[in-house]
């Protein structure tokens, strides 16, 4: 639910092979990864979740032929689904590995869920917006990802019935650290969330919480994000 700022050359990587391919699909997959390890993105696991999800199932029909774009693209509710770009930089940075359980404020189209489940044991995501919540479960279970459990509620209670939890990432945009959802963060637990004004650049934020309670800081790249509302809407 973002759009990074800015823009990155895509030189010619080292080593890079001419790959023949039978069709546009095959075509558009590949330049897909080509353009995130381009700009950065190398953690093999993370390329690999990212082509495991079909992206195409999470945009609305009308952007289908948009949808391995590096572009933020609208769905429902006013809402929008990240660039790829950001999730996977996003996904690389919160190190979600095969033991964690993973918490996501902000469900969207479920897309960031989906990935998320390529590379832990378990994502618990929640949505504001029941319409959202409804058609992401769907399409995720539809698709087969049986390790992610999608709740219509309020983001910023989070689950503390179920925390808690190894790593929080808010995909909308906070003004301050919620400290909610801090405190349902695991001792060695990471959390990644956009901070800064709804109406202006934010920054990604990674926040790592030590044995002893400490919370250690560090900015990232600038975002946009829509902003991160407290409640469970009332219509849609």
């Amino acid at each position: 639910m973002l759009e990074g700022l800015s823009d990155v050359d895509e030189p010619r990587l080292p080593g890079e092979a001419t790959v023949v391919v039978d069709s546009a699909a095959d075509v558009e997959r590949m330049e897909f990864q080509l353009g995130l390890r381009r700009r950065g993105i190398s953690d093999q696991a993370v390329l690999k979740a990212m082509d495991a999800v079909p992206r195409e199932h999470f945009v609305a029909a009308e952007f289908a032929d948009s949808a391995y774009a590096d572009q933020a693209l609208p769905i429902a509710c006013g809402q929008t689904i990240s660039q790829p770009y950001v999730v996977a930089y996003m996904t690389e940075q919160l190190e979600a590995w095969p033991q964690h359980r993973v918490l996501e404020i902000g469900t969207g189209s479920g897309y960031q869920a989906a990935v998320l489940s390529r590379l832990a044991r378990e994502v618990v995501s929640i949505e504001r917006y029941r319409t959202l919540a409804d058609a992401a479960r769907d399409r995720i279970k539809t698709l087969g990802f049986s390790n992610v459990t999608i709740m219509a509620g309020d983001g910023l209670a989070g689950a503390p019935d179920q925390a808690p939890f190894d790593r929080i990432i808010v995909t909308a945009a906070a003004q301050e650290v919620p400290n909610g959802l801090l405190d349902q963060l695991a001792d060695g637990g990471k959390m990644l969330l956009p901070l800064g004004p709804h109406h202006g650049t934010q920054h990604i934020v990674k926040l790592t919480k030590s044995a002893s309670g400490e919370v250690e800081r560090e900015n990232l790249i600038a975002v946009r994000f829509v902003p991160l509302l407290p409640g469970k809407a009332r219509e849609l």
